[in-house]
């Protein structure tokens, strides 16, 4: 079965063309990045007709999630590349529902859908942390320096509190201006990635209602920079996608 491994500014992944149903010791056992192709989750991708193709994503640890922003934008590539579609502006349909992709020669632009922000006021392991949902569940905690976060020791107490039933990523976000935002992510299943899409978008959307920020807003993750821009509650997401490799498993 042929695969190939795909990269959003470092947040990779094992592409398949479907339809295929993983299960969640095969998905483990092909991002594990020792004994396996390595990648932070898996992608099936399964033409639907000229405009539409499916999206199902899994993390690394093998759960099923209904959203990957960085992924998404993977997906589009993969469709243009391959011919899926008839255009390079077409749709997706995600767990999270139907999304709006365009694909550049360089960039892809990726609508993430409503972005809907929670309670503030969550105190957990000495963060102030503001729950967002992007289609997937996030907890945002504002910080003066995100780069001094021991992020792998708060990360996982976070995303596994009882305040998020579902777990939860959980963003570090050091907002440096108006349109410029450092950022940090521990992904739901995964640990700490270079980029996350929807983390990102989750980060740029409380920022925005809290003042912090404008709508339109850069956004330096450990992988590079990703555009975020909320446009009447939706979230859109612009950045690289790649293809790095091609085999067989």
């Amino acid at each position: 079965m042929e695969f190939l491994k795909m990269e959003g500014l470092g947040n990779d992944f094992v592409v398949f063309e479907g339809p295929l149903d993983p299960s969640p010791a095969e998905v483990a056992r092909w991002c594990d990045r020792r004994r396996g192709i390595g990648a932070d989750g898996v992608l099936v991708v399964t033409p639907s007709d000229e405009q539409v193709v499916a999206m199902g994503y899994w993390n690394a640890d093998g759960s099923a999630a209904e959203m990957c922003g960085n992924g998404l934008r993977c997906v589009a590539r993969y469709a243009v590349e391959r011919e899926l579609v008839a255009s390079s502006e077409f749709t997706v349909m995600t767990p999270a529902g139907l999304r709006h992709v365009e694909v550049g020669p360089s960039l892809v632009r990726a609508e993430l859908g409503p972005v809907e922000t929670g309670g503030d006021g969550i105190e957990l392991a000495g963060y102030d942390l503001t729950s967002v949902s992007v289609g997937n569940p996030h907890a945002v905690a504002f910080v003066g320096d995100c780069y001094s976060v021991p992020v792998e020791a708060v990360g996982p107490v976070v995303e596994g509190d009882p305040h998020f039933p579902e777990r939860t990523n959980v963003e570090f976000a050091t907002v440096v201006g108006r349109d410029r935002m450092a950022l940090r992510v521990w992904e739901r299943g995964v640990g700490e990635t270079l980029a996350c899409g929807t983390g990102a978008a989750a980060a740029v959307a409380a920022a925005y209602r809290s003042g912090r920020t404008g709508p339109l807003v850069t956004v330096l993750l450990p992988g590079g920079e990703l555009l975020v821009e909320i446009v009447d509650s939706i979230a859109w997401i612009e950045g690289p996608a790649t293809t790095v490799f091609s085999g067989l498993v």
